[in-house]
């Protein structure tokens, strides 16, 4: 694919999944993703062609006007929107997939000093939240969304939903482009277990409650079913 039709199509992903989007104008001065993406996409060409100091150079001052930081290294394939952006870091052998969108302070970070693939890969269609830290050279799956501000060090199923520090997996067949209001709150249902577990005690000891064996295994099913949500299967 050209540059030109390259570029095209990063606008048009504004277009196409910001409903807050009104008019061409805005472009130029409401979206710094989208400038950030042009600076990358010339810029990612020069390094490929072995002009990597000029290709630097290029994304520092990416970085001077827009906030976001991506090597001019890293694969961005195509119709990738990166909403806000403000924040955003990119490294060197990130791999990012067709229809991505990143919210801003999300970082594609490395963990290790050794050379080779030391960043995620981001499939198709996935979402990455506000302030999600994804780490090291690890696959996010098709179709995935990340929480805002989860850290996620470990390889994501396709069509997963993650939560949580250090990043929870929780599977899902639900898919929506915005779907932040659906994220389970994983730290709500232990604390709800623990709290359910202490009223049967507390029962058992002030009434002599002698179904306290029943109501205990509902209150384990629970529980049961809260870890298992949370393997990576």
């Amino acid at each position: 694919m050209g540059l030109l039709k390259e570029i095209i199509n990063d606008f048009k992903a504004v277009k196409n999944r910001d409903p807050a989007f009104k008019n061409n104008i805005e472009l130029l001065y409401a979206y710094p993703g989208v400038w950030a993406l042009v600076f990358y996409r010339i810029s990612n060409r020069l390094y490929k062609k072995n002009f990597k100091r000029l290709a630097r150079f290029i994304m520092a001052i990416n970085q001077f006007l827009t906030n976001i930081d991506i090597h001019p290294g890293a694969a961005i394939k195509k119709n990738v929107f990166i909403d806000h952006g403000i924040g955003v870091v990119i490294g060197e052998t990130a791999i990012v997939g067709n229809n991505v969108t990143i919210y801003q302070g999300v970082t594609l970070g490395g963990v290790s000093l050794n050379p080779g693939k030391r960043h995620p890969t981001i499939e198709d269609d996935c979402i990455i939240g506000a302030g999600a830290k994804i780490l090291g050279d690890i696959t996010i799956g098709k179709g995935s969304k990340i929480g805002a501000n989860s850290v996620v060090v470990k390889d994501v199923p396709p069509y997963s939903t993650v939560v949580g520090i250090p990043g929870k997996v929780i599977k899902r067949k639900d898919y929506s482009p915005l779907g932040h209001n659906k994220l389970p709150d994983i730290e709500k249902e232990l604390f709800e277990y623990l709290m359910d577990r202490i009223k049967v005690l507390e029962e058992a000891i002030i009434n002599n409650d002698k179904n306290i064996i029943e109501k205990d295994e509902e209150i384990e099913k629970k529980y049961r079913d809260y870890i298992e949500a949370l393997k990576n299967k």
